[in-house]
């Protein structure tokens, strides 16, 4: 299956050109000529199959044969918001396998104890997009800006809210306490975690703490763990 990334399509239209970028790489290094089929997905749910009219290598034209709107739509919204890593590859791996797992929105918070202060959205929404057209995704995740944790909190407004953290306190897990088919809202710290006042903070706000296991883990596999266990509690 050949997939392209097309955000700007109208599901009214029945024609459509690839951009100079998709029309070089369909033309030029796929090969693909006149009457080939290919597949589009928008990021907002729609799944388009197109045939290829004009194979043009900076403005190939495609016809729409079919669309499906809203495919494989999830029965729930899960938001998670992580602290950038000192090593931005982790947060990059994490974003890449969090999408092909399954993930409507990420957030990127600056804590106290937080080594990187921001972050390139232009490549990483690149390889969301990239993970987004592997998994053969219809939606494509929200990426936000990175904004302190305190602004975060302040504005964030997801029915169930859950921080991780690693200070000794009284705790529940997902599985204790996820409604399924809600929106979902974790908070994954920075390697030092987060500090007793910015939980303390967050406690105050409607979230609730969580433990994700006995182990520590690293931020990103924090962040995946998470994403793993809130698919897989709305799946039952």
């Amino acid at each position: 299956m050949h997939l392209f990334y097309t955000p700007d399509i109208d599901p009214k239209l029945s024609q459509y050109f690839l951009t100079e970028e998709e029309s070089k790489h369909a033309i030029r290094v796929l090969r693909l000529v006149v009457g080939d089929l290919v597949t589009l997905i928008d990021g907002k749910g729609g799944l388009y199959s197109a045939e290829i009219k004009d194979p043009h290598p900076k403005r190939t034209i495609l016809h729409i044969n079919s669309v499906e709107l809203n495919y494989q739509k999830r029965n729930h919204y899960l938001h998670i918001a992580i602290a950038p890593t000192k090593n931005i590859e982790r947060t990059e791996w994490f974003l890449e396998k969090a999408t092909e797992i399954g993930i409507d929105e990420i957030s990127l918070i600056i804590c106290q104890r937080s080594e990187r202060k921001e972050a390139k959205i232009d490549r990483l929404n690149k390889i969301i997009t990239s993970a987004v057209k592997q998994s053969i995704k219809a939606y494509h995740p929200v990426l936000n800006e990175a904004v302190t944790l305190s602004q975060f909190i302040k504005s964030s407004n997801d029915s169930q809210k859950y921080i991780a953290h690693c200070i000794n306190s009284e705790k529940t897990t997902l599985s204790q306490t996820l409604i399924p088919g809600r929106k979902t809202l974790v908070l994954i710290g920075p390697e030092g975690d987060f500090t007793p006042n910015e939980v303390d903070t967050a406690l105050q706000s409607g979230f609730n703490p969580i433990s994700l296991g006995e182990s520590r883990l690293r931020t990103e596999t924090a962040a995946l763990e998470a994403c793993f266990e809130v698919n897989f509690l709305n799946r039952i």
